[in-house]
């Protein structure tokens, strides 16, 4: 595909002017995505709030398509999950108004990208290329921290025991 060089998703507003409101009112993705049940994932709000629409409506986009989100696109959170992700970041935004009775969903990497297309909002197909790169990134940066540990181990194993 022509036009699309690699872009570093902290940097978004500077290539895409039109996600400039979006993105000043959202953490870097980079933040967004969180580990759960050993996957990357987003969860609905942030995704929603990326994709410049109303949770709810991305949520009902979800349930009309439910046959193009697999569980391993996007899950529903346990309650423990959800307060699990509530202790470990601040809950701003549309989280605060979050119906307490309905737990949020955890979107993968093509749970992400899936949503956006049944979404077919503008903003929405604009941002999932970025939100895609964000996930690529995080997979990088994880492989990367698991290359140094293993050159530690391997490193430790030359030492002598003391």
């Amino acid at each position: 595909m022509r036009g699309l060089a690699p872009i570093d998703p902290m940097l978004t507003t500077r290539q895409c002017p039109g996600l400039r409101h979006t993105m000043q009112s959202n953490p870097p993705l980079e933040s967004l995505i969180l580990t759960l049940r050993q996957q990357k994932v987003i969860i609905d709000a942030d995704l929603a709030g990326l994709y410049g629409v109303p949770t709810k409506a991305l949520n009902q986009a979800v349930k009309r398509n439910l046959d193009r989100f697999p569980e391993d696109f996007c899950f529903p959170l346990t309650s423990t999950e959800w307060e699990e992700v509530n202790r470990s970041r601040f809950v701003t935004g549309s989280q605060r108004h979050r119906d307490p009775r309905a737990l949020p969903k955890a979107f993968t990497e093509h749970g992400a990208l899936m949503a956006a297309n049944v979404l077919n909002s503008p903003q929405a197909v604009k941002t999932s290329v970025y939100v895609v790169r964000a996930f690529i990134k995080q997979r990088e940066i994880l492989l990367a921290q698991a290359d140094v540990l293993k050159r530690l181990a391997h490193l430790m194993s030359l030492l002598p025991q003391l």
